[in-house]
């Protein structure tokens, strides 16, 4: 592969309704589209899926476009590459970073799988031809709104809820929960809101017989949740603190956690997304695909990984129409019956559309 040239877009798209999480409200979400153009005019597309504030890691919207221009630009750009794995090479002296780099090596990997013209799962080794997906569920205002987000997804057919929790809603929301809906596939995300002194509060969730809780403490911790979950039956999935391999060898060296959530923007991209799932597999520990309010590109580069045996539990990918009126590939991703088919045409599957891209294009640079 030789790339000509990397166009860098800044995007931004309205959601259907805010997302509340522990710390922020997103109503419009602001994101890079970045575009590796081959010399045969074939363009390989990812997204740049930090936020604008380094609420989930410490990038932003604004450090992906620095270090990018750069840093990580100019180590692929009119140069040779074999394979998209050179990507993650080239890369692996660049400390951090992970989703800038996943922007770029993501998109390698779409070009790569067209000119190949084979599917992008079959070339990550996919082997599941439909994923089951479920839908998270932000904080919402009042427990009777909560009570119909989660019934209007059921109705649509998902059939596993997550929601989000904080200490001071936590306890109450779930039995609100378990009330109306005992039965269903419930899993909690904490987004690294408790600590240590919240163990009895967190031993008291077991009661609710959850999936697992994600990421109840630090956003980089390791040793802390080893002890929680000693204490704890409900089993900890690592989010926000497995951004490598090394990471989730140091967690199962620890064990600090039963299930690991893997986001292609938080660990690099794919070639280390396949990794962590290789070695999770290996050592008994099943993964789930997570998601980022993604828009359209990486949502289908999600599905991709998410085809790969070892994703055991329905991934966060949902149907695009829960999240946008309008997204910016071609046909808009739906699910059916909570799941979504693998798509079996070369590349990613999905079309870009263009005309609607540039249309929420609100900055754009060329390289």
């Amino acid at each position: 592969m030789w790339i000509e040239q990397v166009v860098v877009r800044t995007v931004a798209m309205k959601l259907n309704t805010p997302f509340k999480s522990g710390v922020d409200t997103i109503s419009t979400k602001v994101f890079l589209v970045v575009e590796v153009h081959h010399e045969d005019g074939t363009i390989g597309y990812g997204e740049g899926l930090a936020f604008e504030k380094p609420y989930y890691t410490e990038e932003t919207v604004e450090t992906m476009k620095h270090m990018l221009e750069t840093v990580l630009i100019p180590l692929i750009v009119k140069r040779p590459l074999n394979h998209p794995s050179d990507v993650h090479a080239l890369f692996a002296p660049i400390r951090r970073n992970m989703m800038a780099k996943a922007a770029i090596e993501t998109a390698v990997w779409d070009l790569y799988a067209q000119l190949q013209k084979k599917p992008l799962a079959m070339l990550l080794g996919g082997t599941q031809q439909q994923i089951e997906v479920g839908v998270a569920i932000g904080l919402q205002p009042t427990e009777q709104q909560l009570v119909a987000r989660i019934q209007q997804a059921l109705d649509e057919g998902y059939k596993r809820i997550k929601v989000k929790i904080t200490p001071q809603q936590d306890v109450a929301l779930l039995q609100t929960i378990r009330k109306h809906f005992p039965d269903i596939a419930l899993m909690a995300d904490a987004n690294s809101a408790y600590t240590l002194d919240d163990i009895p509060k967190l031993q008291a969730l077991d009661a609710f017989q959850l999936l697992m809780i994600e990421q109840p403490l630090a956003h980089d911790d390791l040793v802390d949740h080893a002890t929680l979950q000693q204490h704890i039956q409900t089993p900890i999935c690592l989010d926000e603190s497995i951004c490598s391999l090394d990471d989730v060898k140091r967690a199962v060296k620890l064990g600090s956690c039963k299930i690991v959530n893997i986001k292609l923007a938080r660990v690099g991209g794919f070639t280390e997304a396949m990794r962590i799932h290789d070695y999770c597999h290996e050592h008994g520990l099943g993964v789930w695909c997570g998601g980022m309010l993604e828009g359209g590109i990486a949502r289908s580069h999600a599905l991709a990984l998410a085809s790969l045996p070892n994703f055991i539990y329905a991934a966060d990918i949902a149907g695009a129409d829960r999240y946008w009126q309008r997204d910016i590939v071609t046909p808009m991703m739906m699910s059916h019956d909570a799941h979504i088919a693998v798509p079996q045409q070369n590349g990613r599957g999905y079309t870009v559309d263009v005309a609607y891209l540039e249309h929420v294009t609100i900055g754009k640079k060329t390289y």
